[in-house]
């Protein structure tokens, strides 16, 4: 069950991956069986791809970054700064939905169904975007999706009724679709090979730490301003004007550009194409890729289930269950924040030489432990709870990054990952709605005699569902660690799958399999 794409290792990477050929989907009974015979050998990474490491390269997870040169860190910290500003822009909702409830004359389950078509819709732009980033480069679409971002953050801090709300943030989840795809490829188009499983973490944390700034932001400025909620969204709008203008300083992706350069051929005869029309390349990416794809989408349907179940009512949680003030409110979840982008810099790192897979499996598990303290604890306590809880689901997302890069064609990258992500973000859009219209079923007394509802019970249960789901298709799923981002070294092979374990292959003639 593999799909295509041959890849030469290359000589900056010393990782003996598993598998040798990538080719299109094959269902036959023996192939299926050998598939699944190797999900369990496969977790672990070989003697051969560990030996490469020292102990100090293994333990520190910034070691292999002085690899990075200024142009390698200005792409990363560019795409860093774009991924972790979607966060402050989305949390800024989730944060204030009481209070944009109230000033809206409606209710918190209702504002929640404004966080869901937000992520509903991203999948459209994850589309648009990521086919325009693939096609014209990640410089033009980065610069075009930030200035719409700018646009509707403004216009969300207009809004004077529901349906207003409710249409601005429908245009914002389009625009907030295509950041995820180019801001990644950005990120780790040019990267020396041996860093980007430590920049996968690192990376996908600025998620995590959006949301911190998110808190820190909202305490400081919602709460102190005569505008109230409307204020976060006005100020939000700021700061990607800046990193619009450090995008037009700097060039396209060299990594992009040899694609651009080695595809010439292949553009000359979709150049009749208009700007919305897909050429036969990336037609036949979704014919050959479709497996991938599907198992990609499955997986980020889990990942976001985790993230979104987990963080999106959490406030709400603290604040109307537990009647925590803002000041305590904030610190929980910056503390929460804080176990995020330590899970996910660590698990990103450890992914190089521990396994992909096996470290998303490890950081769920860690999580699911976690789930009582983070629910159900009521001291201070609370706060190692939440800390580790995000430390497990951040830490298996720190490995996405670099995982569905790994598993996608290289010349679309930007389309299969940002697509991947979004249309999961569209499967598990309702996270919100679901745990808020089920909370609602369950109402509680609090401490002080008010009326609430048992988001605990809820929440609890309802992550508990998820990360088993993740588990098993986490186990299932493939691996291709060490594939190269270069067009030039994919081409098509056969059509009988063979697998081999990791240890037996041949280092000096390997080929990288993306199932």
């Amino acid at each position: 069950m593999t799909v295509p794409s041959v890849t030469s290792v290359r000589p900056d990477l010393p990782i003996v991956p598993q598998g040798n050929a990538a080719r299109p989907p094959s269902f036959t009974s023996r192939s299926i069986k050998k598939y699944l015979a190797t999900r369990f050998s496969t977790l672990f990474v070989s003697k051969n791809e560990r030996s490469a490491y020292t102990w100090s390269e293994m333990l520190n997870p910034f070691a292999e970054l002085k690899l990075m040169s200024g142009q390698n860190w200005g792409f990363f910290l560019m795409g860093f700064a774009a991924w972790t500003w979607d966060a402050v822009d989305f949390f800024a909702v989730t944060l204030n939905a009481t209070a944009i409830a109230r000033t809206l004359n409606t209710s918190v389950t209702e504002i929640t169904w404004g966080i869901t078509l937000v992520l509903m819709l991203r999948s459209v732009g994850a589309l648009v975007f990521g086919y325009w980033g693939d096609r014209y480069g990640r410089k033009w679409p980065y610069i075009a999706n930030l200035s719409l971002l700018v646009v509707l953050q403004i216009g969300t801090g207009f809004v004077h009724t529901y349906s207003q709300f409710l249409g601005v943030r429908a245009l914002f989840g389009i625009a907030m679709g295509g950041i995820y795809g180019f801001s990644l490829a950005t990120a780790l188009d040019d990267a020396p090979a041996r860093c980007r499983g430590a920049l996968s973490g690192i990376f996908q944390e600025g998620y995590a730490f959006g949301y911190l700034l998110a808190v820190v932001f909202n305490r400081a400025i919602t709460n102190n301003s005569p505008y109230g909620w409307r204020s976060i969204f006005w100020f939000s709008a700021g700061p990607p004007v800046l990193f619009i203008i450090w995008r037009l300083c700097l060039p396209e992706t060299e990594n992009h550009l040899r694609q651009r350069a080695e595809a010439d051929k292949k553009r000359e005869l979709s150049a009749h194409l208009k700007w919305y029309q897909l050429s036969e390349d990336t037609k036949n990416v979704f014919r050959t890729y479709w497996l991938t794809m599907i198992y990609c989408v499955l997986l980020m349907a889990g990942f976001n289930f985790m993230s979104h179940g987990s963080q999106d009512l959490y406030p709400t949680l603290l604040t109307q269950q537990l009647e925590y003030g803002h000041d305590r409110s904030t610190v929980t979840n910056s503390v929460a924040n804080l176990g995020a982008i330590l899970g996910g810099t660590v698990c990103g790192h450890a992914s190089t030489f521990v396994g992909r897979r096996l470290t998303i499996m490890l950081a769920v598990l860690l999580g699911a432990a976690m789930i009582y303290p983070w629910a159900y604890l009521r001291s201070s306590a609370i706060n190692a709870g939440v800390f580790f809880m995000q430390a497990g689901v951040q830490g298996a997302w720190g490995v996405a990054p670099i995982y569905l890069s790994e598993l996608s064609p290289p010349a679309n990258r930007a389309l299969v990952v940002g697509l991947a992500y979004q249309l999961g973000n569209l499967i598990s859009s309702a996270s919100s709605t679901i745990e808020s219209t089920i909370g609602e079923r369950f109402p509680i007394v609090t401490a002080s005699g008010e009326q609430a509802y048992d988001y605990s019970k809820v929440m609890s249960i309802f992550i508990a569902c998820v990360f088993g789901f993740v588990l098993i298709v986490t186990f299932l799923g493939p691996e291709n660690r060490g594939a190269g981002f270069d067009i030039g070294q994919v081409e098509d092979v056969g059509e009988e799958i063979t697998h081999e374990e990791p240890n037996k292959v041949d280092t000096k003639n390997i080929a990288i399999v993306s199932v």
